[in-house]
């Protein structure tokens, strides 16, 4: 038995009809142009059957993102070096840098929001938040969505 999935791009013409019809059946309930899943499934004209049998496996390819990218938010201390050490921090835990946004010092310290990828993490993302935390001159790290 696989420990890991293992995910394949493939061009929808060459995907089975069951499989994009299972997508559009999930896009229905998704956006409520459907209620439920009889609905849904009827809508597009496969069986409830066939729709729960691939509904986990069966995704679009910009859905695939979905849950692996987070957003953190961290109060650094104004001091040279904290920022550069906390990205370096991200890097070397895998996580991919997408946006950073600093608010200007103040009191002494500047709210930091990441945005990072997190699929290539050697580790939890919790773990990764302790090391993040643990970092010199961060005084609170947390996140807020992903």
């Amino acid at each position: 038995m696989r420990k890991h999935p293992q995910y394949y791009i493939v061009d929808a013409e060459a995907l089975p009809d069951i499989f994009l019809k299972v997508a559009e059946a999930k896009r229905l309930l998704e956006t409520g142009e459907a209620h439920t899943v009889n609905e849904a499934a009827g809508q597009v004209g496969i069986s409830r059957s066939a729709f729960y049998k691939y509904k986990d496996s069966v995704r679009p390819f910009n859905d695939m993102l979905n849950g692996r990218i987070i957003n953190v938010q961290i109060l650094l201390k104004n001091e040279p070096g904290v920022l550069s050490a906390v990205l370096n921090r991200f890097a070397q835990c895998g996580a991919n840098i997408l946006t950073i946004n600093q608010s200007i010092p103040a009191g002494g310290g500047a709210v930091v929001s990441v945005g990072a990828e997190t699929s290539g993490l050697v580790m939890t993302t919790e773990e990764m938040l302790e090391q993040v935390a643990a970092e010199a001159g961060v005084v609170r790290c947390e996140i807020l969505g992903g």
